[in-house]
């Protein structure tokens, strides 16, 4: 669950009266007859050794990673149920064809336009001839530039349209560094790649020769080469993470003087934002050196980068060959899935990107009880109390800024299940014959809105995923937390569950998701959503001191050999991972009201919220889906979320009588207490 301070948001309408329960088309996973499943446990194994391992280790053992998955949790299990409740939707839409009304006519065209197969085939690479002719008909890099800006065209530079950080009730233009097709900067740059990036070559060839273009082999050598140095001169993710330097206010004359190589005002022409004048730089440093590399490279090498990188995001709307040869590289090859999803698989994802909030109504109509609602507000109600308490009770914090920590937790607005108004697709065309143009209509379509949103004031009940999504998010702009309707299930939040193990679950959880305002990145950010710096230097200090100890001890990790996380690309999870924890275990202590907790199964109360945090996030993972989420993604890996945490945990000790001969055992004075 990432804390997303650039992520675009969704747009409504009408919120939903009390929803109906639809039959489950997917069998629920038994969690033992209090929440927690025993069965997964390896008991062999000291619990201050390898809690995650303790807790999980015989499920580990047991489960096979589906062929069509690059990994199995707690996450994949919900969204397969997400996925096959949406597939029924789905399913009896596009069974009323023509007789379809309403949103329900376009659903079931969008559906019905994926799963025709046939017609795909059929039509080859027709659909994608437009497109690949306006990219040949290209003369001079400007008017590339100003292809670029076009909606479903790649380009090397990134252009969002997101709420001003330092005033989010408006809406400003960033621009940030691209171009790259591989999932990070490493994958150029180090040897531990060093056989991915032969591979992506290969790849890139095919696509360019399935699509026609010509000398496909000599460009995709090319295309590699200038990705590589601008790999090369492009900040990392840790970089990226630090909302103070990714914040450059300027206007588009001033880039362009910067950074004379690019015709920034050409691409922005082409994205709708020609009169645009003020924007903010994220990878400000990045962009001359990007713009020169464009500046340097034949315009020839360029029109078949932009032609591979349009094609490669189109592929799944394409016939069989193209469909196949993206699975074999970006899934297989990079990731380690053994197979290509089913057809259905893949259409009920690409209609959940385009429409998603309209199937989002009927799916909480279905399958989100008004009553999991209710007991979510009160368990969050629990939580924020027990962060307040924490707070105030911090010794390393000072009074002033203890007291704007309180105001901005005690304004944090949760949304939980479903969006306060709806979005409207109502000016997006689908039809039940195109598949392909149903995607590129929706990019524009989607693109459009956004632009739409410039200089209106900004709407904080817009979400950033629909509530069948089985994730929740901060958003630091409008100092929220949301909780999607997907994920308020076991093993996150079970309604008759001992209170211990939804203490651990999806208490951490919305633990977690608040001290992600207070983590290194939205720490930043005031009650108000705004880039202020409230902290005192001194305390400023002693937060980063102690991030940098956790750090440490996350680096520290090697979850493969050569592959070591990158504590400082996760700062922001591992923060809140432990703030989490600590406010789940102090909202379950406070919930006993004074009595002792009850012991199950010879497991104590602490115990039990241990256990319920560790089996959130059991996760079995191929090495080449790990190895690729080390390399790019701000989670560590599951074995980290659960270990790294639950040592720094004074009380986790004692609850399973840790001591000095355990392998997690670190001395009090090397654990990290921040939240």
């Amino acid at each position: 669950m990432k804390s997303m301070l650039m992520a675009a948001v969704a747009f409504g309408a009408l919120v939903i009266a009390a929803p109906v329960l639809a039959a489950d088309p997917a069998p629920q996973t038994n969690f033992g007859t209090w929440g927690f499943d025993a069965t997964g446990m390896n008991k062999t194994i000291r619990p201050g050794d390898d809690f995650f391992q303790f807790a999980n280790g015989d499920w580990l053992k047991r489960t096979v990673i589906p062929s069509d998955k690059t990994s199995y949790g707690a996450f994949d299990m919900l969204a397969d149920l997400s996925e096959a409740r949406v597939h029924g939707i789905l399913e009896a839409t596009a069974a009323k064809g023509p007789a379809a009304t309403g949103h329900e006519a376009k659903i079931g065209a969008a559906y019905r336009a994926y799963m025709d197969g046939a017609g795909i085939e059929k039509m080859g690479v027709a659909p994608v001839k437009s497109d690949l002719a306006a990219v040949r008909a290209v003369t001079d890099k400007a008017e590339l530039a100003h292809l670029m800006g076009k909606p479903g065209f790649a380009s090397v530079f990134d252009v969002s349209i997101d709420p001003d950080f330092k005033d989010p009730t408006k809406y400003q233009v960033y621009v940030s560094q691209s171009g790259l097709g591989l999932p990070d900067r490493d994958y150029y740059l180090t040897d531990q790649f060093k056989a991915k990036k032969a591979d992506y070559q290969t790849y890139v060839g095919k696509i360019l020769a399935l699509a026609g273009w010509p000398n496909a082999e000599a460009h995709a050598a090319e295309i590699v080469a200038f990705e590589t140095k601008i790999a090369e001169v492009s900040w990392s993710n840790a970089e990226q993470r630090d909302p103070v330097k990714i914040y450059n206010p300027s206007t588009v004359a001033a880039l362009e003087t910067m950074a004379p190589g690019f015709a920034f005002g050409r691409m922005l022409a082409g994205a709708d934002l020609g009169k645009r004048t003020d924007i903010i730089l994220v990878t400000n440093t990045s962009l001359p050196k990007i713009a020169k590399l464009y500046a340097d490279a034949p315009l020839e090498l360029l029109k078949a980068w932009e032609a591979f990188h349009l094609v490669d995001s189109m592929a799944g709307v394409l016939p069989k060959a193209f469909v196949d040869a993206r699975f074999d590289f970006r899934s297989k090859d990079l990731s380690g899935q053994q197979e290509i999803q089913p057809r259905w698989k893949r259409a009920v994802r690409a209609t959940n990107g385009e429409l998603g909030e309209w199937i989002g109504e009927t799916y909480v109509a279905q399958y989100f009880p008004p009553e999991s609602k209710a007991k979510m507000e009160a368990l969050i109600g629990d939580l924020k109390t027990a962060f307040a308490k924490h707070i105030q009770n911090l010794d390393w914090m000072s009074p002033a800024t203890k007291t704007e920590a309180l105001e901005k937790l005690n304004a944090y607005d949760v949304q939980i299940g479903y969006p306060k108004k709806w979005r409207d697709y109502a000016g997006l065309e689908i039809r039940a014959d195109d598949a392909y143009g149903n995607a590129r209509r929706s990019e524009a379509f989607e693109w459009a809105y956004k632009v739409a949103h410039l200089d209106t004031p900004v709407d904080k009940d817009k979400w950033e995923m629909t509530p069948q999504t089985v994730n929740a998010y901060n958003q630091p702009f409008f100092n929220e937390v949301v909780f999607p309707a997907a994920i308020l299930q076991p093993p996150f939040f079970n309604p008759t569950a001992d209170p211990a193990i939804n203490y651990g679950a999806i208490g951490g959880v919305i633990g977690h998701e608040m001290t992600h305002g207070f983590d290194d990145q939205g720490r930043h950010f005031d009650s108000h959503g705004r880039l202020r710096d409230w902290w005192t230097a001194q305390d400023a200090a002693k937060f980063e001191a102690k991030t940098k100890v956790l750090g440490a001890q996350y680096s520290a990790m090697e979850p493969l050999p050569g592959a070591h996380i990158k504590g400082d690309n996760t700062m922001g999870e591992n923060i809140a991972d432990l703030g989490g924890l600590t406010m789940g275990l102090e909202a379950y202590h406070a919930s006993l009201n004074g009595k002792p907790a009850p012991v199950i199964d010879g497991l104590t109360g602490d115990q039990r919220v241990f256990l319920g945090w560790a089996q959130v996030w059991r996760e079995k993972l191929r090495d080449d889906a790990l190895r690729q989420q080390i390399a790019q993604n701000e989670h560590a890996p599951p074995e980290a979320r659960t270990n790294g945490v639950v040592h720094n945990i004074d009380a986790w000790y004692a609850a399973f009588s840790i001591g000095p001969d355990n392998k997690l055992y670190l001395k009090p004075d090397q654990r990290v207490h921040i939240w």
